[in-house]
């Protein structure tokens, strides 16, 4: 599903904190967003589930489309949006009941109630982010005694489990272990074969190992935005080439 957003202004009361963005996100690729912290990566990123409604004093203007709809048209239903925009953020946070119950709440809240059809969407569901044969015989153990690496890919299962078509990642592995990352990113290429992905991540090698494209942020502004092979071997802005080359952030 494409993402298009125009002329994007956020300011957090007075504050501007994203200032006038302008991007196209292709369908089934993999998007990263880099730069310092504090630039406007997540900000961004939490727009197109309408996270930021949650917080007082945000005021955003713009044009955001999800696969040709308006999220912000007064006839969008902001739940609908999150179940086809899943977010998975930097700190698992699995709810604290079961491994079963923590996949089968976004079918359940979506009035999935027949036994077989939630077994069929947890199982499905947790294969698809390659933990079912680490969890499978402990369906009704709690979440929270899983480690840091299983409970990401847990959360990740979560949010596929309502069937999106477009994966929000804030930072997903910077909690984690190389070993665990490795498998968050081989499932992000994986899953990429169905899914629009976003991710922001302040680790530039994460970003040139599974990233089509790769956006760089820098104090509100989207400076540059290309194919990541392009962006990492020849920026076209300064600021970009000093970023990955180490020079400031």
């Amino acid at each position: 599903m494409n993402i298009s957003v125009r002329n994007c202004n956020l300011w957090y009361g007075d504050f501007q904190a994203l200032k006038n963005i302008n991007m196209d996100i292709s369908n089934r690729e993999v998007t990263a967003f880099i730069g310092p912290s504090g630039c406007g990566k997540s900000t961004f990123l939490k727009i197109l589930n309408r996270m930021n409604d949650l917080v007082d004093g945000c005021r955003i203007t713009g044009s955001f489309h999800i696969g040709g709809v308006d999220i912000f048209d007064k006839s969008t239903d902001v739940n609908l949006l999150r179940k086809k925009v899943g977010m998975v953020f930097q700190k698992p946070n699995p709810f604290p009941m079961s491994i079963y119950d923590n996949i089968a709440f976004a079918p359940r809240t979506f009035g999935v109630r027949k036994k077989a059809e939630l077994d069929r969407i947890v199982e499905d569901s947790l294969r698809r982010a390659s933990i079912w044969d680490e969890v499978k015989d402990r369906l009704k153990k709690s979440a929270l005694g899983m480690s840091g690496g299983q409970q990401q890919r847990l959360c990740i299962a979560r949010a596929l489990a309502a069937n999106p078509d477009i994966l929000l990642m804030d930072e997903p592995t910077s909690a984690l272990d190389p070993i665990s990352t490795g498998k968050i990113e081989a499932l992000m290429s994986e899953l990429k074969q169905e899914l629009t992905i976003v991710i922001v991540t302040h680790n530039m090698q994460q970003a040139t190992r599974i990233a089509d494209k790769t956006a760089f942020f820098y104090l509100g502004e989207l400076i540059e935005y290309d194919t990541t092979e392009k962006l990492f071997s020849c920026p076209t802005d300064r600021r970009t080439e000093n970023y990955i080359t180490g020079r400031f952030g």
